[in-house]
């Protein structure tokens, strides 16, 4: 008979949401990493190599030599010395020590919480472990790309790379949110199921958003809330965004994404209006945060546009976006009606 006792499920608690803060500080750290450029400074993949950094001298000069094997640092960072190498250097070690450290810190108690209650009860989240795995596969899979006859990793692969790390965080709030038995069999709910049309819109905008930045879109066309003098982009015409190559067009991604920000800010005021018009008390107070959240997304896109993409404001972009899908999964969770 497998335990069941409140302190193993206190236990569990606890390791879901520690597991919440480090996928969270991985994406953080991994859009810092494409911020600084610095995605493609270790060129091989090292499942336990490159567990610890260069600890000599020569080991630093290894590494900066496979660097310079690479067209972005033949074609972009030709001037870039030894020391220049380490910074972008410590971005990307760090975000692959995070991914060894997430993969251990999962599977150990994963193991350990399976003898405890049983395969059964574990299932989804040995279906995160699986995702986690597959995500240092898709974080190679996009390195790659960058490593022959471009300066850059395929926003594509980007992009793939960026959404299967926002699934596992929100995949992870929910079991965390199930363990909190917050949910409430009740018949007052949000109807036409707008809390998942939200959530789907959210995540569309964080396919978008990894694409101007794969792109480096966000460099262009720094102004708001026109795109250069008219609502549309100057250098394209409107039957190019119907085409497949729009979402390899920059100034055409960064339309698509200012636009989905605008659908998403009314798709929330429609939400609200049902919340409000229905007397849904028990949303009032996730509305009023998501709000907010909402609002500083909003304001942060548009400063990061307005400052071509400057470090720090971007990070806050992406920062914000974290807090949005996570409180937008707690929508949907209490949102859903138990049969």
């Amino acid at each position: 008979m497998y335990l069941n006792d409140k302190k193993t499920d206190k236990y569990l608690y606890f390791w879901l949401i520690v597991m919440f803060v480090l996928v969270s500080s991985i994406i953080i750290v991994g859009g810092l990493t494409r911020l600084t450029d610095s995605g493609l400074s270790i060129t091989e993949w090292e499942l336990f190599k490159g567990l610890l950094p260069p600890l000599s001298n020569t080991e630093w000069i290894n590494y900066f030599n496979l660097y310079k094997q690479i067209p972005e640092f033949e074609l972009q960072n030709f001037n870039m010395n030894l020391d220049d190498f380490k910074i972008i250097f410590w971005w990307e070690w760090a975000h692959r020590f995070l991914a060894r450290l997430i993969g251990l810190f999962f599977l150990i108690p994963l193991i350990y919480f399976t003898f405890k209650k049983g395969v059964k009860k574990t299932k989804p989240l040995f279906f995160i472990f699986i995702l986690i795995c597959l995500q240092g596969l898709i974080g190679w899979f996009m390195v790659e790309s960058g490593l022959i006859k471009r300066i850059d990793v395929s926003h594509f692969r980007l992009s793939l790379h960026l959404t299967t790390a926002f699934i596992i965080l929100s995949l992870i709030l929910w079991q965390i949110l199930k363990h909190t038995k917050i949910n409430e069999n009740s018949q007052h709910l949000i109807k036409y199921k707008l809390p998942s049309i939200f959530l789907f819109i959210l995540f569309l905008q964080i396919i978008f958003g990894a694409f101007v930045s794969g792109m480096d879109a966000g460099k262009i066309y720094n102004t708001w809330p026109l795109m250069g003098n008219n609502y549309f982009p100057d250098d394209n015409t409107i039957i190019n965004i119907f085409k497949i190559s729009a979402l390899s067009d920059p100034s055409l991604v960064q339309f698509i994404h200012r636009n989905l920000a605008y659908l998403i800010f009314l798709v929330f005021l429609l939400i609200l209006f049902f919340v409000i018009n229905e007397k849904l008390v028990r949303f009032y107070k996730i509305m009023k945060i998501l709000g907010i959240i909402l609002l500083i997304q909003i304001v942060l896109g548009i400063l990061t546009v307005l400052n071509g993409a400057e470090m720090f404001v971007a990070s806050m972009h992406q920062i914000s976006s974290i807090a949005l899908i996570s409180f937008s999964i707690y929508l949907l969770f209490i949102n859903k009606k138990i049969n």
